[in-house]
Formats: structure tokens, C-alpha cells, sequence
């Protein structure tokens, strides 16, 4: 054995200097390639991120986003420049890839059936950062599980809801996803009134303190476009619902809504305007009127 391997020593040294511009030429090409794609992608990145700031602001965590799209990326082409050229120099060197080949081969074969699930949520975590589909920040609903998005892994994406509780989801499991922060939000209202109101002057009232919530200056800066009034929007059991829109910043609908509730319930207090709740009215035929229902004191006492 020991013979055998002196043997084989020798030889490989042989190859070596029989080959040594072939090989010299070849790992000079690789480096040289090497250099390219870090300056590529490097300078590709800078473009990137420059062309988005020019056209819609950058923030941080999009040129985190980007950086990190750029980092997976420039990590595939140089393990598969590195890889072909480790292949080449064999080649060179007389070696016989082909059983090499089959053995990678093999060994690769079981470790993507030990880890398909690794795979999995790795690539569908490289598609969420490049469709850009939610952000650290973002409030999103994912497989009916609401929270704010802590942390974008290549892995798993982190949430965390108003309790604290953190939810960690991997990235390959996640079925359904709602972001309810991109770009814009808005807080639906629908308002309930009693069936003696006029809708349309609470429409107008609706209107007036929609003006006057963004007149104030702690909530103007919050609110992106006047309320938009869809108009009745049906019957209910015991109220007439309006239902209406504001647009508003990113995680802001809540405070706004919130403030136009409290707003809307002090203005339609001082127009005598009812909020209905659960009650019961009895009628005798569709031409009948109220009545009132009188008892005795003897029935009273009773």
C-alpha cells in the first residue's frame, strides 16, 4: 500500500509538471472570472439600489433586501465557476472524473432527500425577498396568523402579535400570506344608524368630520386622500350600515380609525343622530302604529 501510494505520488507529480501551463492557464481563468462576477455583481447592486432611490426613495430594509439578493446570487455562480474549474483541472490531470462524478452524484442524491424541506423554504424564501411580497415592519396575516414582521430569513419568516407572542413560519410552509401594510393601508368603517335617520345627512356629517380630522395637524400628515363614502351599504336586523374608506400611511389605519369612531360618535350625539342597539319593535299590520303596552295596578301589584 505504502509502495502503491509513493507510486501515485509520483506520478501526480509528473502530471503536474507535464501540465503545469495547462493548469496555470486555467486557474488564472477562474481567478480572472472570479474577479469579474464580485465586480459585477458589486457594481450591479449600486445600480440597483441607485435607480430605486432616484425613482421612489430606498429605505434600509429594501437595500438590505437587495444586498442580500445580490450576496445568494454572486454565492451560486462562484460555487459553479469553481466547480466546473476543479473539473477542468482533473480533467487535465488524466484524472477519471466519471466515478467521482457518480459519487457526488450519489452523495448529493441522499442529502436532497434528507433535506428537500431545507430546500424548500430556502427558495421560497429567495422569491419573498425578490417579489418583495412583505418587509420587516409589515403587519401580515400568514396561514391566519396575524403579527408584525420581525425578521426575513432565507428560512423562515418571524412574526410577533399584539401579545408578544412570536410565530416563526417556514418560509416553504406558507400558504397564504396578507399584507396589510404595503405601500398603503386603509381602516373600513361601517356605521351603524337607526332606521329613523335620514343616511344622507349622515353622509354630510360623516364628510364634516372627516374634514375636520384632517384639518388637525397631529393626523393630517397620517391620512393620504379624503374619506371615501360608498354609500348605504345594506339593512341590518335592527340599523342601516354606511359604509365608508380612509386611506392612510402604512400602520396608521388603526389610529385613524380609532379617532374618526370618537370623533363621529361626539357629532352625532349633538345632531340627536341614534346609534342603534338590540331592540324589538311590535307592529299589527303593515298600517298600524306603535302601541303602548299599559297595565292596571292591579296587574302591576301582580
Amino acid at each position: 500500500m505504502a509502495i502503491n501510494f509513493a507510486q501515485f505520488i509520483k506520478n501526480l507529480k509528473s502530471l503536474f509538471v507535464a501540465n503545469a501551463p495547462e493548469l496555470l492557464i486555467t486557474l488564472v481563468v477562474i481567478v480572472i472570472f472570479h474577479f469579474i462576477i464580485r465586480v459585477f455583481t458589486k457594481k450591479l447592486t449600486r445600480l440597483i439600489i441607485s435607480k430605486v432611490s432616484k425613482k421612489e426613495g430606498i429605505s434600509a430594509e429594501k437595500e438590505k433586501r437587495i444586498t442580500t439578493i445580490n450576496a445568494i446570487f454572486t454565492r451560486i455562480a462562484f460555487i459553479l465557476l469553481w466547480g466546473i474549474g476543479i473539473v477542468m483541472i482533473l480533467g487535465e490531470l488524466d484524472i477519471n472524473i466519471a466515478p467521482i462524478l457518480t459519487g457526488l452524484g450519489i452523495i448529493g442524491l441522499a442529502v436532497s432527500f434528507g433535506a428537500q424541506t431545507l430546500v424548500k423554504d430556502t427558495i421560497a424564501g429567495i422569491f419573498m425577498l425578490i417579489e418583495d411580497q412583505i418587509r420587516v415592519g409589515d403587519v401580515a396575516v400568514i396561514n391566519g396568523t396575524g403579527g408584525m414582521v420581525e425578521a426575513i430569513n432565507l428560512r423562515t419568516t418571524v412574526l410577533r402579535n399584539l401579545e408578544g407572542t412570536v410565530h416563526i413560519f417556514p418560509n416553504g410552509s406558507i400558504n397564504t400570506l396578507s399584507n396589510k401594510t404595503k405601500d398603503w393601508s386603509a381602516c373600513v368603517l361601517d356605521i351603524s344608524i337607526a332606521y329613523k335617520e335620514d343616511p344622507e345627512k349622515v353622509i354630510e356629517i360623516m364628510r364634516k368630520v372627516d374634514e375636520d380630522l384632517r384639518a388637525d395637524k397631529e393626523f393630517s400628515q397620517l391620512i393620504l386622500e379624503p374619506m371615501e363614502i360608498f354609500g348605504l351599504d345594506k339593512f341590518a336586523e335592527s340599523s342601516m350600515v354606511i359604509r365608508a374608506r380612509i386611506k392612510t400611511q402604512p400602520l396608521k389605519q388603526w389610529t385613524i380609525a380609532r379617532q374618526y369612531r370618537l370623533r363621529l360618535k361626539k357629532a352625532l350625539d349633538e345632531n340627536d343622530i341614534e346609534i342603534p342597539f338590540p331592540h324589538l319593535s311590535v307592529h299589527f299590520g303593515e298600517a298600524s302604529e306603535l302601541f303602548k303596552l299599559l297595565l292596571n295596578k292591579e296587574e302591576r301589584k301582580g
